[in-house]
């Protein structure tokens, strides 16, 4: 067995819509093999392939729950009990031979023997026993790095039937567009550009305390910022409101870890002291603006975040008397493809106006 070590020469590593693409491309007669760092976002690739490929089934399959190959198949035996054949269980797709499926086996690397004996099939010929895919139907797998220390590894065997690629870790400016087109915390989106070491990868760094946000194998802190954790973490500060103090940093510490939870509510505390959305749509030639520019970021998602058709002309009244970096921050995250808010605050004229005074161009080649 070998650990899954990642591509030496990051020049080929992709994007979350890169490997989503080549997937696309190739994954009806190649099994894409997806590894990357813990809490990236590699499941979320089912998701973008569902919306690319709306007419075939999405079935996720986690191999850490599989306890053997009884969890994939069953044995049917003959009238007579003399013969049997395997069936294989509805969760895989192979029941469905005129339905298209998408197929993604979770956490591969950690699947035990018998688990992996039998996706090998599956993922080399695309049947089992007497059950064949639909032909258009999609195969791939995910699996963390074997450097992280927490079980992924592969025989040579399986690896050697698979399209073995790395997906890197997003960054902060990735990581905010899709917070921002997946309702993100805003004051979470202003801590992301503010804090860019979140997004680092523990192989930058021999002593883990040099970088003490994210998880490092050399490291044991319980908790730690990954994507997937600072999504859990939006969530509760969607609940801040309900809750004390102590309670909120107690569960900040133990979603994101205690560096960053101490951090997140250092930056909790100066977006209380930000000028209120009714100052900014009651009186936008009077309202305060920030004294920092990291005050100026929170209160541009804010605004991405909870713009109202009725008070857009009074965001940009407001939003021209901050810094030209600040202004072009709100417009990119309106541009962003899936924005909730997007159509209404285009088509108002202070938007168009601000585009012709700055030279923009607000057309779909730039999405």
């Amino acid at each position: 067995m070998n650990n899954i070590s990642q591509v030496a020469n990051d020049k080929y590593h992709l994007d979350i819509n890169e490997t989503a693409d080549l997937i696309a491309m190739i994954g009806m007669f190649t099994t894409v093999l997806v590894q990357g760092h813990m809490g990236t976002g590699k499941s979320a690739i089912l998701w973008i392939l569902a919306k690319m490929f709306p007419t075939h089934k999405p079935i996720f399959l986690d191999c850490t729950t599989m306890v053997d190959s009884a969890d994939m198949f069953m044995i049917k035996y003959s009238e007579d009990g003399l013969t049997f054949k395997t069936i294989p269980m509805e969760d895989l797709g192979l029941h469905l031979p005129d339905q298209p499926i998408i197929l993604m086996f979770d956490e591969l690397g950690k699947a035990n023997r018998s688990v992996l004996l039998s996706a090998n099939r599956v993922m080399l010929e695309r049947k089992h026993s007497t059950y064949t895919m639909h032909p258009d139907s999609i195969v791939f797998a995910t699996t963390n790095l074997g450097e992280e220390g927490v079980g992924d590894v592969l025989p040579a065997h399986t690896r050697n039937r698979l399209a073995i690629v790395h997906m890197k870790k997003s960054d902060n400016d990735a990581a905010i567009e899709y917070g921002i087109n997946n309702d993100f915390d805003p004051v979470l989106l202003g801590w992301y550009k503010e804090t860019p070491t979140l997004f680092a990868s523990f192989q930058q760094y021999t002593n883990p305390e040099e970088n003490q946000h994210i998880f490092h194998p050399m490291s044991n802190r319980a908790s730690f910022f990954t994507n997937r954790s600072g999504e859990a973490a939006s969530n509760i500060l969607k609940k801040r409101h309900l809750l004390s103090p102590k309670a909120l940093t107690a569960a900040l510490i133990g979603t994101i870890g205690e560096h960053s939870a101490h951090s997140l509510v250092t930056f909790i505390a100066m977006a209380d002291k930000l000028p209120t959305l009714e100052q900014i749509q009651n009186d936008p030639m009077n309202a305060p603006i920030p004294s920092s520019d990291a005050a100026a970021v929170l209160v541009v998602y804010r605004s991405i975040a909870t713009i109202e058709r009725a008070w857009v002309t009074a965001w940009f009244t407001y939003m021209n008397r901050l810094r030209p970096a600040m202004q072009s921050l709100f417009v990119n995250g309106v541009r962003q493809p899936n924005y909730s808010r997007r159509d209404y605050v285009a088509q108002n004229k202070s938007f168009r106006d601000w585009c012709t005074a700055n030279n923009y161009q607000f057309t779909d080649d730039k999405k």
